[in-house]
Order: C-alpha cells, then sequence, then structure tokens
C-alpha cells in the first residue's frame, strides 16, 4: 500500500510538471526558454506584450535604423508570433511605399512633407500619416586616411570635402585643425549615398545651417552638391569608405565598424566633439516638437555649441496611420511599436550605437502607441 500510494503521487508531481510546461508553452517564451519573455539576462525580451499579434508584417525605410530594427525584431519575434520583415530600401523608398500603402509602416530619417501627409489621407481611413521618433543618433563622417588615427574638421572644411572644394588629404585647411597630423598628398575620394536617404537629408541640413557659404545647396533626400562617388544605402558607403584609401562618407555610428575611423566636430565648443550616442544625445535633447495633433515630428538644434554636443545627428520616425489602419496588420504593428517604444526597447538602442530618445519625447511615443487604430 505505501509503495502504491508513493507510485501514484510520483504520477501526480509528474502530470503537474508536464502540465506546468505546457501553460509555458501556451504564454510563450523567449530564445532561454523562459515565459513570457521573462529572462535572465539583459539581452532578451522580457515585458513583451504580444496582443492578439501574428502573421508577417512587411515594411521598408529608412536604413540607417535597420541595425536597430534588427536588434529589435530579434526580440520582438522571440516573444510573439510575428514575423516583422524590413527592407530598408532607405527613407524616400519607405516613404512612398507607405504612401502607395504597400506597407503598414516605414521608416524615415526625415518627417512627412505637407504632399506626403496628403497622400497618406488616401490609405489611412479617416486619419493620415504620422511621425513618431524612436530612433536617435549622430550620423558620423568616416574616413580611410593611412597613418591618421585622428581627424578634426569643421562644418566648413566638410562642405568644401563633399563638394569637391578640397580634393586632398593635405590641403591647407585640413592641416590648420590638424597640426599634430600627418596628413600625405593623397586624393580625397568623397562618398555619398545613391537613393534618397533620410541620412542625406540631415547630413545636409547641418552644413546649410552652420556652412550655408560653403555648402550652397537647398538639401534633402537626393544628394545635390557636385562631384564625389555614391554608393547605395548606409551600408554601401561604409563599405567603400573602409576598402578605398583616401575616401571619406557619411552614415550612421552604427556603420563605423570594422576599424572605421570617425571625424571629431569643431563645433566651436571647448574640445572637438566626438560621434558617440551619449554626445547625441545630448544634442537631440535640445530638439523641439513641432508636429500637431498626434504626429511628434522634431526640430532639431545643428547649430549647438554645447560641450560634448554632437550636433550632426538624426531621428528616425516610425510612419503610421494615426487611424485607418488595416484590420490584419494593426495588432502587430501596434505592438511591435510598443516594444521599440518601451523602457526595453530604447534599452537596445544604446546597446547597438543608438541614441535612445529624450525621456519626454518618447513618453508621448508610447502614448500615441497606445492610440493606433
Amino acid at each position: 500500500m505505501k509503495l502504491q500510494r508513493m507510485n501514484r503521487r510520483a504520477l501526480a508531481l509528474g502530470a503537474l510538471a508536464v502540465s506546468g510546461a505546457l501553460a509555458l508553452t501556451a504564454c510563450g517564451s523567449d530564445e532561454t526558454g523562459n515565459p513570457d519573455g521573462g529572462s535572465t539576462n539583459a539581452a532578451a525580451p522580457s515585458n513583451i506584450k504580444c496582443d492578439d499579434a501574428s502573421g508577417q508584417v512587411l515594411a521598408d525605410g529608412s536604413s540607417a535604423q535597420k541595425n536597430a530594427v534588427d536588434a529589435w525584431v530579434k526580440q520582438f519575434s522571440a516573444a510573439c508570433k510575428v514575423e516583422i520583415n524590413y527592407k530598408a530600401g532607405g527613407s524616400g523608398a519607405g516613404v512612398t511605399a507607405f504612401t502607395q500603402g504597400q506597407v503598414p509602416w516605414a521608416g524615415s530619417d526625415s518627417a512627412l512633407k505637407p504632399e506626403e501627409v496628403a497622400a497618406s489621407k488616401k490609405i489611412c481611413s479617416g486619419g493620415q500619416g504620422i511621425d513618431l521618433p524612436m530612433v536617435g543618433g549622430p550620423i558620423a563622417v568616416g574616413y580611410n586616411v593611412p597613418g591618421v588615427d585622428k581627424l578634426v574638421l569643421d562644418s566648413a572644411t566638410i562642405a568644401k570635402i563633399f563638394d569637391s572644394k578640397i580634393t586632398n588629404w593635405n590641403d591647407p585647411a585640413i592641416a590648420k585643425l590638424n597640426p599634430d597630423a600627418k596628413l600625405p598628398n593623397l586624393k580625397i575620394q568623397a562618398f555619398h549615398r545613391s537613393d534618397e536617404s533620410g541620412t542625406t537629408d540631415n547630413f545636409t541640413k547641418y552644413l546649410i545651417a552652420t556652412a550655408k557659404k560653403d555648402f550652397p545647396y537647398e538639401g534633402g533626400k537626393a544628394w545635390q552638391a557636385k562631384g564625389g562617388q555614391s554608393a547605395p544605402q548606409s551600408s554601401g558607403v561604409a563599405a567603400q569608405v573602409k576598402q578605398t584609401a583616401g575616401a571619406i562618407g557619411y552614415f550612421e555610428l552604427s556603420y563605423a565598424k570594422d576599424g572605421i575611423k570617425t571625424v571629431a566636430i569643431d563645433t566651436g565648443a571647448a574640445e572637438p566633439v566626438e560621434a558617440t550616442v551619449d554626445n547625441a544625445t545630448k544634442a537631440i535633447a535640445d530638439a523641439k516638437v513641432v508636429g500637431t495633433g498626434k504626429d511628434l515630428a522634431l526640430k532639431l538644434n545643428y547649430e549647438t555649441k554645447a560641450d560634448g554636443a554632437y550636433p550632426m545627428v538624426l531621428v528616425t520616425y516610425e510612419i503610421v496611420c494615426d487611424k485607418g489602419n488595416k484590420a490584419e496588420t494593426l495588432p502587430a504593428v501596434k505592438a511591435f511599436l510598443r516594444y521599440a517604444a518601451s523602457e526595453d526597447g530604447q534599452k537596445i538602442l544604446a546597446e547597438n550605437d543608438y541614441a535612445p530618445m529624450p525621456e519626454d519625447i518618447i513618453a508621448k511615443v508610447r502614448t500615441t502607441v497606445e492610440s493606433l487604430s
């Protein structure tokens, strides 16, 4: 009898263990097998609210935020049964895809223009496209000059380089800013984006705001200055800089990998400012919300001379309908954007060389995401 009671007890405990395991599986688990995205390490998903999200979501846009989106998708997809396919074809391509109804959300390093908002009303039933600032970061100026490990440039010199007015690395203007550097007699190979890009838009906005005399262009997503060579997307520009002696190009800090050196900018502050996440956050914190209604478009201060503030920054917006989102994709889009704007989602940015949004801005984003319909 005693043995039978022990066997029955063992069977009961085994049943409880199996049912508990099934319950955990039903709740969802992360890559470590922990329930509900709970984690024993900071990198695993936690507190991700999936709601009724399921299926596949296609999106397109800014290549600047691709590394951030990839990091978000890894965590989000581990917690929710959703496949996020982000094309990263560039800001221009993303906005076009969104306003044509091809994707339910897009990424852009520039806020929607009035004509783009008007176009969005055709696919946002009863609503319109809005800008949600989600990713920040410095636009790094990467260079490949043999023997030069540190390089300082100011906005006027950068403008002249990218407009083919300074064509050699031992130019007196560069030498004056770098008296201790051994600048070679080497032709400058300046690379810009071949596709329409919010990175180009923000890069040129900085030059126009701080060196208009030396960069007399209107700016925008399409490159306008003279000369230079082009490459598609940030990854393409970074690849060209890495493999070309004498090269210089602009891209997000997250693309400055594998030995690519970056320029420190002489802004007029006490010391030249390095392109770092913290220095970019200091500049973004000075931004003002200029959007109306639920639109949270920002105006950046490119002319800051504050110590430690890196002024060549961009903010990537997630563009989505405030109302009239398609029923089949709304739960997944809303859940993903909720996670991206969450404390955990923003923390991942800093771990991947991006700047989290200042708290007062991201709080507004979170409220807006919850109101999407």
